[in-house]
């Protein structure tokens, strides 16, 4: 007799994540996701409101412990947004505009790759 495995075990990705212009975001992580990723540890970063323009040369993975952005790939009108409890992994070679409406506090590292 086959035994089959339960079709929600299956999936590559957490019903949470979403993934456009290769931006990938984590929402609702577990305190035990933190503590494993090592995020305490990682660099702070933080930013008033306002527009920049970023390239980023290396993929970035980084948790907003605050704050609101949208990011604007370069030549889209399309964009992608993320806030405070986000986990956001950035792929390396994008350039974009990040429009922040809620200052941002956030850990992050680069791939070292």
């Amino acid at each position: 007799m086959a035994t089959t495995s339960s079709s929600s075990s299956s999936s590559t990705t957490p019903p949470d994540s979403s993934s456009n212009f290769g931006i990938v975001i984590e929402s609702n992580l577990s305190d035990s996701r933190l503590s494993e990723l090592g995020i305490k540890s990682w660099p702070k970063w933080g930013c008033p409101p306002g527009n920049y323009t970023l390239k980023f040369d290396a993929e970035e993975t980084c948790y907003l412990l605050r704050g609101k952005v949208k990011v604007i790939p370069k030549g889209s009108s399309e964009f992608v947004e993320f806030g405070a409890g986000d986990l956001v992994i950035i792929p390396k070679g994008l350039s974009c505009t990040w429009d922040v409406s809620v200052a941002v506090d956030k850990y992050y590292k680069f791939d070292s790759s």
